[in-house]
């Protein structure tokens, strides 16, 4: 569906409805283990923690990459197909890709989002710092399989380069990041790049804290997500009964970030009561960290041929350009 919004293209994919993201929240709290899915950590509340958590000096993956970006934005450039298409995937502000526009000389910005009321605002604010630039918006949930194809070849000649910074690609499973990247990779044709930011694997003691910080605002994010549980499943959960907990799990090379039932207790969830016995958890997030011999095994897996990575002077967060393998 295609409709206009104060003068601009802001495209409605297929989303879930939702309902249906109300039903996979109960069931997965009603769950064992329990469950909740990380996109329910940004209400509005939710949304000013994290802001606060980037601030802080334990959570090194945010200042970690914009430092690269500082750093090496021109050789970076320089691998990037010029004049192309921006797709901005989970967009948010859009400010990370602002810093890209000039000297990637993109000539249109499409900004991803699930959020229509973001995507407006970041519409806005492009339009006026880069009136020459193009602007479009795509509201869908680009977790799943996407198809933007159409989009794209409204602009021919101008290749695709996808933008997905933050290393949010370590939320997903490496089966799921596999799919996602398959799905980027399906829109990139012979010229299109994928730029995209990536946690590296480093001591567990540096990423537990940039989880588990001294102040205790990523604890105080966890617990919120009961909050959001309870205002969409008329829940009756007491944050203050879960404890946050955060560990690197070597094996499977991620965080685990839990809420940890305090004691033993019931909560009503819609009609259903569920008990939490002492020291049960609720797993809300994966964090997955790689090596970049790894990330390019995954790139390679899902399609994509020749790759360029920086990192910064410790190695431990890594920026990766991979084009589309040549058949």
């Amino acid at each position: 569906m295609l409709s206009d919004v104060d003068g601009r293209r802001v495209i409605v994919d297929a989303i879930d409805d939702p309902a249906d993201q109300i039903a996979d929240l109960r069931d997965g709290l009603l769950g064992r283990p329990a469950r909740i899915s990380p996109k329910f950590f940004y209400d509005a509340q939710g949304c000013a923690l994290y802001g606060a958590i980037c601030a802080l000096a334990e959570y090194y993956p945010t200042r970690t990459e914009a430092l690269i970006y500082e750093r090496c934005r021109d050789p970076i450039a320089e691998h990037l197909p010029h004049g192309g298409q921006w797709v901005d995937l989970g967009c948010g502000d859009g400010a990370k890709s602002r810093q890209w526009l000039k000297p990637a000389g993109v000539r249109r910005y499409i900004g991803v989002d699930i959020a229509a009321d973001w995507l407006q605002a970041t519409l806005e604010a492009t339009e006026r710092q880069f009136p020459e630039v193009d602007c479009l918006g795509v509201v869908t949930d680009f977790t799943r399989p996407f198809h933007i194809q159409p989009v794209l070849n409204d602009c021919p000649g101008s290749p695709p380069i996808f933008f997905y910074p933050g290393s949010s690609i370590g939320n997903f499973t490496p089966e799921q990041a596999l799919a996602l990247l398959r799905s980027i990779r399906a829109h990139l044709g012979r010229d299109g790049r994928l730029l995209i930011g990536v946690d590296l694997v480093k001591d567990a003691a540096t990423v537990e804290a940039a989880y588990d910080d001294a102040l205790g605002v990523t604890a105080a994010f966890n617990r919120n997500v009961l909050r959001v549980a309870n205002r969409l499943l008329d829940a009756d959960f007491d944050p203050g009964r879960f404890g946050h907990k955060a560990f690197f799990n070597a094996a499977e090379s991620r965080i685990e970030m839990h809420l940890m039932a305090l004691a033993a207790h019931s909560v009503r969830i819609g009609d259903v009561q569920r008990r939490f016995d002492a020291s049960e958890t609720i797993v809300t997030e994966y964090s997955y960290k790689y090596t970049p011999e790894r990330f390019k095994a995954l790139l390679a897996a899902a399609g994509y041929g020749e790759t360029h990575h920086w990192t910064d002077d410790r190695a431990w967060f890594g920026v990766f350009v991979a084009g589309p393998a040549r058949e």
